[in-house]
């Protein structure tokens, strides 16, 4: 028997024996196909030393047992000498008998083929030369060996759904291949083992085939035990300990490669060779491999990306355009993101727990502190290859958005207690502020971030604001260049437009309506004497806005005046006043001079405006409330260009305060205005009446309402009673059909209603009767709202007068009537308003009898209550409370996107060439006066019911006659 000592004749005798049946029995190439393997081997290692001579009667002496003479089995017990010097003759044939293909074909040659791999690099790979492993041994080795594993994978994939207890033959077969692949691996680690133990500097080109081979293992392995719960079908547990076993030296493995590739050696200058491509190689399969096991092992998976990011700010120089740093930025925030909301639910259980558990808040700050380190890999790595992220900036600036969307005082985050949030925000959201200090210069950026086509969801344009405000903190510090990059608009043709960071801010703003209604709180620090206290979405914004102004730079003050002026005649409300604060501070902060040359600029375009518009309202609002903040010689200069007594610059004073100006001179403009009022209202009312000239009879008396409201002390006796004059002139001109069905009638009701109401001291009882008497009949009609509006002024001025025995049979009912149909009605400004008025009246009025009698129905007695109460009408928690914002929020989102997208289109439309309908306002002129002349005929029918008909009517009535028939031939004529 092979491997047992036996005299020297006899050894010579079997060897004469053996060589004449391998010569007669076995040829080469019958020889390595017929026996087992172990037996093969032997056979083979006898042959090739028969013929070349090792087994020498010498040799015989020096050793009792040849090399040659041992199977398979027994080389694990050759001392490390022997296998030294057996190593030429021997790897040679061990290397044969591993690369044979017939050992891939059955699980009995799998086993053979570890068997053989194993004593490869347990007995011989130790005495190899380390300069020569790729040539001698992986590059034979390693490739087959991947091949094998991926059978056994196969096989053990397929037979799996198999597997069940009952069936011990499958359970058997799999767990033998579970225990081979085992054996693989820890070889694998094995050959790592010993490269990582050499002395010498490890270069990747001598042993390339390693990496990519145990990376492939690694990766199939960590694959399969990730889906083993749906590869196993519910059968997991009869296999479960070898699969844990198989983790295991997989991750045992990749440590020690990565240990392996810590100690490589690089040529910094040359950034085309082998090595590099190897470590790019490395560098994208490990990063594969985090993909499948971030939700298997937080720690290793964390360590994989640690490794990662060395690896690549190491070797930055020579790998840095070869890196595919799109992925990795990808990666890295999709498992930062997980991280956050992991974190953000252990958080949201925990506020949910009445019982604090210990072990969750372990848990809790674990992942916490995971998060943190994923923050600061993103934050090294985009330091170290900024200039290559290009493509990665949208990733990023989703990666902030998103965050943030997830977290208070967002609509859509989680709800976290108050301590839970601080910890977060300083543990983890503090990372990121650095982040975008490295991004704040980088060009890419600004254009994803200030893209001209951005559309978020809902959830996204609350965080896209609070970037934004971030970064306009931040560029006071930048230079001149980086401030101009981001506060200045882009039309490059061939990149996407990119609007200015202002203009952004305001869009951003613009769409936050939800969280600007909540609304959303931050804590904000107001100096160093006070405690943190909570501001609105609105004060957050419109504070650091301010202080950005303030440190504007000279050179971009345009861009500034361009967006505050964008911002100011947008359509939406918020918006626009945001704007116009930020225009106040400024006024207050610059010069005097520059706050009056503001003023004239928004005077002059209040004055060019074509006609009723809310952009013309938005600008009245800002000149306003700049008036208020010009220095006296300013406003001087002011009435000097624009003086009062000019009819043509009444449209401007009609806006102002007269409250502004010091009170000599308040009391000289008030009286020009009065007077340049009533005269042009006589002026009126003493030509034809036409319709067309009312448009400017009504800004003269929105002119005498703003004296009144604002100067009406300084007006003496004669001006007020000019004013009661006109006013009571012009109603007598005004019927129900007019007002039904002219809007420029309609603005004059709902001036004159308030007009007439601040002289209600004065006015004639009668006339404040057929007020009182027409207003109740005019509501019957549902006026628009501002008609409406003016009617509750008029109606709780009433509360300021004491009525005469006499009329208040004919008023009070009336007045009950107004106040009754205005506190009923559904929308819910003109409730607000009514509930105001008449609570004002209420409190002035003596005539109390009549509030009961407004209040017509339960539903207007409770509304009443709890506006006096303060307390709301309907109880709402918290949670219902955000959740109808948020979907209000997508219901004002949607008809804003569509308000802009019209205006778009109209902006890009050119008028049709054609020809201005002239007659469109002499036919209305016309229509009014055939209605007034009907008015009139049916008023005079009236009066002829209470009494006998004067003497001269025939006469009128036939005159009166005569003038239709000549009107009506005419039209007979024009239509001929």
């Amino acid at each position: 028997m092979p491997g047992f000592s036996q005299p020297c004749g006899a050894r010579a005798h079997q060897r004469t024996q053996r060589a004449s049946f391998l010569s007669m029995v076995l040829t080469p190439a019958e020889s390595s196909q017929s026996l087992p393997g172990r037996w093969r081997f032997w056979l083979w290692v006898r042959r090739d030393c028969f013929e070349s001579g090792l087994l020498s009667e010498s040799m015989s002496q020096e050793r009792e047992v040849p090399a040659s003479a041992v199977p398979l089995e027994e080389l694990s017990s050759w001392t490390e000498e022997l296998c030294r010097r057996e190593l030429p003759s021997v790897l040679p044939r061990l290397l044969i008998s591993f690369t044979d293909c017939h050992l891939h074909q059955s699980r009995e040659g799998w086993i053979e083929h570890i068997q053989i791999l194993k004593i490869i690099v347990e007995m011989f790979l130790p005495h190899m030369n380390n300069l020569t492993l790729e040539q001698t041994f992986f590059s034979q080795v390693l490739p087959k060996t991947v091949k094998l594993f991926d059978d056994m994978m196969y096989e053990l994939t397929s037979q799996a759904r198999e597997l069940s207890s009952q069936n011990l033959e499958i359970q058997t077969t799999l767990r033998s291949i579970l225990q081979t692949m085992v054996q693989v691996v820890g070889a694998l680690t094995g050959c790592v083992q010993h490269v990582c133990t050499t002395q010498e500097p490890i270069i990747l080109e001598n042993i390339h085939s390693l990496p990519s081979s145990v990376l492939h293992v690694i990766k199939s392995t960590f694959v399969h035990c990730k889906n083993s719960e749906s590869v196993y079908s519910g059968r997991l547990h009869l296999v479960s300990d070898l699969l844990q076993a198989l983790f295991k030296e997989a991750y045992s493995l990749q440590k020690q490669l990565m240990e392996l590739l810590d100690m490589v050696c690089m040529d910094l200058l040359v950034d085309e060779n082998d090595d590099v491509l190897i470590m790019v190689m490395v560098i994208h399969s490990l990063l594969e491999i985090c993909s499948v096991i971030s939700s298997m092992d937080h720690a290793f998976h964390a360590n994989t990306w640690k490794f990662i990011i060395k690896q690549s700010l190491k070797h930055r120089s020579v790998i840095k355009r070869q890196l595919k740093h799109r992925d990795i930025v990808t990666h890295l925030c999709e498992d930062l993101l997980f991280s956050f909301q992991t974190c953000l639910q252990l958080a949201e259980q925990m506020t949910q727990s009445e019982a604090q558990d210990n072990a969750d808040y372990r848990l809790f700050q674990k992942t916490l502190k995971l998060c943190r380190f994923f923050a600061n890999s993103l934050l090294h790595y985009t330091k170290e290859f900024l200039p290559f992220l290009s493509d990665s900036c949208c990733t990023l600036h989703q990666l902030y958005l998103q965050i943030h969307s997830k977290f208070p005082p967002s609509l859509y985050a989680a709800r976290i207690s108050k301590a839970q949030q601080e910890e977060i925000a300083g543990a983890f959201l503090v990372t990121l502020d650095p982040l975008v200090n490295q991004l704040l210069i980088y060009q890419p950026f600004v254009h994803v971030v200030l893209d001209s086509k951005l559309e978020l969801p809902s959830e996204l344009q609350f965080p896209q604001c609070l970037l934004l405000v971030v970064i306009m903190d931040k560029l006071p510090s930048q230079p001149e260049d980086v401030q101009t990059l981001w506060c200045t608009e882009s039309q490059v043709s061939d990149a996407p437009a990119r609007v200015s960071l202002l203009k952004a801010i305001f869009d951003s703003f613009e769409q936050c309506s939800g969280e600007l209604s909540l609304p959303v709180h931050f804590q904000a620090v107001k100096s160093e004497e006070q405690s943190p206290a909570a501001v609105t979405l609105y004060q957050h914004v419109c504070v650091h806005l301010c202080t950005f102004i303030t440190s504007f730079h000279p050179s971009l003050f345009p861009e500034l005046d361009a967006a505050l002026l964008g911002a100011v005649l947008r359509a939406n409300m918020i918006t626009s006043l945001l704007a116009m604060d930020a225009w106040c501070f400024l006024a207050r902060y610059g010069t005097a001079e520059l706050c009056a040359h503001h003023v004239t600029i928004v005077a002059h375009l209040i004055k060019s405006c074509p006609g009723e518009c809310y952009q013309l309202t938005n600008l009245s609002v800002l000149l306003r409330r700049l008036f208020f903040f010009m220095a006296p010689p300013q406003q001087m200069e002011f009435i000097q260009k624009f003086p009062p007594k000019e009819a043509e610059n009444l449209p401007l004073w009609q806006h102002l305060s007269f409250q502004a100006l010091p009170a000599e001179l308040r009391r000289e403009t008030a009286l020009e205005v009065s007077r340049a009022g009533a005269a042009q209202c006589r002026r009126w009312l003493s030509s034809g009446r036409s319709l067309g000239e009312l448009d400017s009879l009504n800004t003269v008396l929105s002119a005498l309402l703003a004296v009144c409201h604002s100067a009406g002390d300084a007006l003496d006796m004669g001006q007020q009673a000019a004013v009661v004059e006109a006013g009571s002139q012009l109603w007598a001109f005004l019927n129900t059909d007019l007002v039904t069905s002219h809007p420029c009638v309609q603005q004059t009701l709902s001036l004159l209603f308030p007009l007439l109401g601040f002289f209600i001291q004065t006015l004639d009882p009668q006339l404040i009767s057929q007020v009182v008497t027409w207003q109740a009949s005019l509501l019957k009609l549902e006026p628009p709202d501002h008609v409406r509006l003016a009617v509750l002024e008029f109606a709780s001025s009433l509360g300021k007068l004491f009525i005469s025995q006499d009329i208040q049979d004919i008023i009070l009912p009336k007045l009950s009537s107004v106040f009754a149909s205005l506190l009923a009605d559904r929308n819910w400004l003109l409730e607000q308003h009514a509930l105001e008025a008449f609570t004002q009246f209420a409190e002035r009025t003596n005539h109390e009898e009549i509030v009961p009698r407004c209040l017509s129905s339960e539903e207007t007695k409770n509304k009443v209550v709890s506006f006096l109460e303060k307390t709301g009408f309907v109880e709402e928690t918290v949670a219902a409370r955000v959740e109808r914002v948020k979907q209000e929020k997508g219901i004002f989102w949607e008809s804003l996107a569509k308000v802009r997208s019209e205006a778009a289109t109209w902006s890009t439309l050119q008028p049709c060439a054609k020809r201005a309908r002239v007659e469109c306002a002499a036919e209305e002129e016309c229509r009014a006066a055939v209605q007034a002349a009907v008015g009139a005929l049916e008023a005079a029918g009236l009066l002829l019911q209470k009494g006998p008909a004067p003497h001269w009517l025939p006469a009128a009535l036939e005159l009166l006659q005569e003038r239709v028939e000549v009107l009506r031939r005419r039209v007979c004529q024009d239509g001929a």
